[in-house]
């Protein structure tokens, strides 16, 4: 499958900064957002770039299918053409149409969801949307549909898994990062499946006259009457779907609003996982797990040359100031919201 729609015109490793775009979260008392030379922040009210604005639906795919590519679950994307050696996600979309039948003349109610698992009849999607919360249901136009896109550049940012995406970086870190991304493809990265307990899916290797359950997922275990979420540990019913982690072996499901990462407690966005001792993680709290993250850029350090107090970190040449941003190295500072200041920036905010 190909996919083409004025792609060969677009970068796929970067989106337009949205410059002077308003921020949602401090309404009107920023001026539009003012990109930051290497902060993932606004430089006028300091709030993250994504609450100024969002890529558009062909980016967010184009980045979920980088992220997917070269991975077990490469068959959720699509070659773009025009793009060598490019991946777009294909994701699943659901629309919906209810008749209306209280007025004289027939009417239809359309509802279209953003994101839906792939490979459901609409009934068992729509059984998944309905034990989800409310407000985190993708309806396109919803707080949910927002909700959803936010936490894809929150959970899976695409400077962690794309070099060109990070600033900065030199060639020995670039290879250390290609190979921290092959490795997690291969050892940790899950797209999740949906569907009803009693009907989890069996990947059988047959030897001979042997068969071999995948994950070392008995055949007992698989057809056992009783099934039980591994976060809550409450009862899941047989006609109502589950959520199953393949990483994790198919004995093991979830209710679908209890599949979370097991750090930040948010939900899997798009079912993406990454599973690590016996837990799932979104994509920022593993690679959080493995590696330093600097609290200036934001990106995954791969030098071995940074600044360290408490549990913060930070690239060398990114440990300044987050008032005037001069560099703090050899000089006294403050720290504010885990953040460094300098004592004239510090003695100045003190002040209003």
């Amino acid at each position: 499958m190909e996919l083409s729609s004025g792609i060969q015109k677009m970068s796929v490793g970067q989106h337009p900064p949205g410059k002077g775009a308003p921020c949602k979260r401090c309404k009107g008392s920023c001026s539009g957002y003012q990109p930051h030379s290497w902060r993932k922040q606004c430089g006028s009210c300091q709030c993250p770039r994504e609450e100024h604005s969002l890529p558009s639906d062909l980016e967010e795919d184009c980045r979920i299918g980088q992220l997917l590519s070269d991975s077990r679950y490469s068959g959720l994307t699509a070659r773009m053409k025009g793009v060598e050696g490019a991946r777009v996600y294909k994701r699943n979309r659901m629309i919906i149409t209810n008749p209306i039948t209280s007025g004289k003349d027939p009417t239809f109610l359309t509802v279209t969801y953003d994101w839906a698992p792939p490979g459901l009849n609409q009934k068992l999607a729509m059984q998944y949307m309905e034990l989800i919360p409310k407000n985190m249901q993708p309806v396109a136009g919803t707080e949910g549909a927002h909700y959803r896109r936010l936490q894809l550049l929150r959970q899976l940012p695409p400077y962690d898994h794309n070099p060109d995406f990070c600033q900065g970086l030199s060639e020995r870190e670039r290879t250390a990062m290609e190979d921290f991304v092959k490795r997690y493809k291969e050892q940790a990265l899950g797209v999740a499946e949906v569907a009803l307990p009693c009907s989890a899916k069996q990947e059988t290797e047959k030897d001979g006259s042997k068969s071999k359950e995948a994950n070392g997922t008995t055949k007992e275990a698989l057809e056992k009457k009783d099934y039980f979420c591994e976060i809550c540990q409450q009862p899941l019913s047989i006609d109502a779907p589950a959520v199953y982690a393949e990483r994790a072996g198919f004995d093991k499901q979830w209710h679908p609003a209890c599949f979370v990462c097991c750090q930040c407690r948010e939900p899997l966005v798009n079912l993406i996982y990454f599973w690590k001792n016996n837990s799932l993680w979104c994509g920022r709290h593993y690679c959080d797990s493995e590696r330093p993250r600097c609290a200036g850029c934001d990106q995954i350090i791969f030098s071995e040359d940074y600044e360290q107090i408490d549990s913060s970190f930070w690239h060398q040449h990114h440990f300044s100031c987050i008032g005037c941003d001069q560099t703090l190295a050899g000089k006294s500072y403050v720290l504010e919201k885990s953040q460094p200041l300098c004592d004239p920036c510090s003695q100045s905010r003190g002040a209003h």
